[in-house]
């Protein structure tokens, strides 16, 4: 792995974490709801009255927030070293994975941690230690 000090940014970084610490902090307080994405755009499609108005509104918001962004600063560059089926892929074992882990990175990582769940301790270890133990063997043995 090689970083490319030229772009790195913690204070940009630690700006970004603010910023979703404080987006799902409001979520809790002001809805009740944790703002786990799989959960979030899940309930869409099994949602009940009067509950799909604040999903819509925050899966808007995180899809026109780059956008936003991009009038007062410029977008970092992406580069995706991966090919289309590997993302399609990767995107059903994440998918996958969201469901029989009861919640996503942003519900158990964030959320879950922050409220000392025991429950999102293990599942960001295990996220974690898939995540990592998935970049060794694609790196090393494909």
């Amino acid at each position: 792995m090689i970083i490319d000090w030229i772009q790195f940014s913690p204070w940009r970084s630690l700006q970004g974490g603010v910023l979703i610490g404080i987006a799902a902090a409001l979520l809790l307080l002001f809805n009740g709801r944790i703002a786990g994405i799989s959960g979030i755009l899940g309930g869409l499609f099994k949602s009940k009255a009067g509950d799909i108005a604040w999903r819509i509104a925050f899966l808007f918001g995180l899809i026109i927030a780059p956008h936003v962004y991009s009038l007062v600063a410029p977008l970092p560059s992406v580069a995706i070293d991966a090919n289309t089926m590997s993302l399609i892929v990767a995107g059903l074992l994440v998918g996958i994975g969201t469901r029989y882990g009861s919640g996503c990175t942003s519900g158990h990582g964030v959320c879950g941690l922050s409220r000392l769940s025991p429950r999102s301790l293990v599942a960001t270890i295990a996220f974690m230690f898939a995540g990592f133990t998935t970049v060794f063997f694609i790196r090393h043995f494909i």
